[in-house]
């Protein structure tokens, strides 16, 4: 990594003149981060701590500010040296910010605060919104992937209730991590990665899985996958090799779960008469399960054409719910072309022709780490207080070209009442025999401490469906 890059640089070029431009005498700015709507009604907050752990425990140097300053000034900004040196020689190099939070992994609904963040030096009143860019990019990324990733669960899972046995016992590894390839840097794999983990079990994203480990004190791997062919592998046995390639993938695996890809070249050969013929003595008398997975066609019919060829070859039974289920040895997954919609069209499709989701899982890639942005969920973080003169006064947005931008007046709160979660002032706390009511939002940082450290498996708890 650069070495300019550092707190002072993880900005936009307009931040580094806004020391200039609050009233004279300000103090302290509060600012606060929600998702303003989108895609989804519920937003599960997660990605703040890992943020705080490798970047705002990093101390700022003299050099850096030198460095900054530079190049700043060449790139036509004026720069706060002053500011950012009595961060170096008063508070060691760390960011003095008090920054509140949600619990990781809490789901509310759209409209709620999820972090709301004030200076704690009077002289340093800009740095809030400084951090901005950073901070915003540090949660809405890995909460709209989670979001996205519970959304898809829920999808699966009313699937699994109306047609398995066990659906609890099946939805861990439904839907599966494709996305490392897809991702746009080897970090937002890692926090896309960890964010899907949240909800499932299933991932071949090693960049996702050390995400837990490294910031939400994971004593090891809290994904999984299985060993599984590319078309890569495939291929290198040619054409009129691929039934030998097939005949070896079993033989070095001869026991547990495995994944083939199956349509290098005839997908209903393949199916038919290589692992429905050939094969399938080999594939029955394994302690396991072999996975087919089609690679190509219609994503919403394709798996489901191959599950009824394997039925055909392999029987099936009838679930108690009335649909048909493979044996256990064989199984389908569709990692091409899914994403929301055409999960939930595929599910749709296997309800209608009688098919139990228990036959398949399904991965995502590029859909699941790639395909969203800061307006999937309609992130934005934004100034709700002011300190002028020792007073504290309302900040808000109101445009009247958009009033679903109108942002939140005074120092914020969020609370739990019988309509769930919900935003209120903070000095409009209600009182009761208890005393104040609970304010979800709780400190998390503070000068460069850490103040909660929360592990992932309570992070997946209280995001579970």
């Amino acid at each position: 990594m650069h070495k300019l890059l550092t707190p002072i640089t993880r900005t936009d070029s307009y931040k580094a003149s806004h020391y200039l431009q609050y009233p004279p005498e300000t103090t302290r700015v509060s600012s606060y981060i929600e998702a303003r709507g989108g895609d989804f009604d519920e937003v599960v907050f997660f990605g703040l701590q890992a943020f705080i752990k490798e970047y705002l425990t990093v101390p700022i140097t003299k050099p850096d500010v030198e460095a900054a300053k530079k190049l700043f000034e060449a790139h036509g900004e004026p720069f706060n040296y002053d500011g950012w040196m009595i961060i170096v020689n008063e508070y060691g190099g760390i960011l003095p910010l008090e920054i509140d939070a949600l619990p990781e992994g809490m789901v509310t609904p759209t409209g709620v605060p999820q972090v709301q963040v004030v200076n704690t030096d009077e002289r340093l009143p800009w740095l809030t919104s400084y951090i901005e860019t950073a901070l915003l990019r540090a949660v809405w990324y890995p909460s709209t992937v989670a979001t996205l990733s519970r959304e898809v669960k829920k999808i699966i899972y009313q699937g699994l209730i109306h047609t398995a046995d066990d659906p609890d016992a099946e939805i861990g590894f439904k839907l599966h991590d494709f996305g490392a390839r897809g991702a746009s840097s080897s970090e937002t794999a890692m926090l896309g990665g960890m964010a899907h983990l949240v909800n499932f079990m299933g991932t071949d994203n090693v960049e996702g899985l050390i995400g837990p480990m490294a910031y939400y004190n994971a004593k090891g791997p809290v994904g999984f996958s299985i060993p599984a062919t590319e078309h890569s592998t495939v291929t290198s046995w040619s054409k009129s090799g691929e039934l030998a390639m097939f005949r070896n993938f079993l033989e070095q695996h001869p026991t547990g779960i495995i994944a083939c890809v199956s349509d290098s070249y005839d997908i209903f050969n393949a199916t038919k008469n290589y692992w429905g013929k050939e094969l399938k003595d080999a594939v029955l008398a394994r302690e396991g399960t072999l996975v087919v997975r089609p690679d190509s066609g219609n994503p919403t019919l394709m798996p489901l054409d191959v599950i009824e060829i394997l039925m055909e070859q392999f029987g099936h039974t009838v679930n108690s719910k009335g649909f048909r289920v493979l044996p256990p040895q064989v199984r389908v997954i569709q990692g091409d072309g899914m994403d929301v919609e055409t999960i939930r069209r595929l599910l749709m499709n296997a309800i209608d022709r009688g098919i139990s989701v228990e036959n398949f899982a399904m991965g995502m890639g590029g859909g699941l780490l790639q395909k969203v942005d800061r307006d999937t969920c309609k992130y934005a973080m934004k100034a709700n207080a002011v300190e002028v003169a020792g007073k504290w006064q309302d900040v808000l947005k109101d445009p009247i070209t958009d009033q679903g931008k109108r942002s939140k007046r005074g120092v914020q709160a969020v609370v739990k009442r019988d309509n769930g979660y919900e935003s209120v002032r903070d000095d409009q706390l209600a009182w009761g025999a208890h005393g104040k009511e609970r304010n979800w939002l709780r400190p998390v940082y503070y000068n460069g401490a850490l103040l909660r450290d929360y592990t992932f498996d309570e992070v997946r708890e209280r995001a579970a469906i």
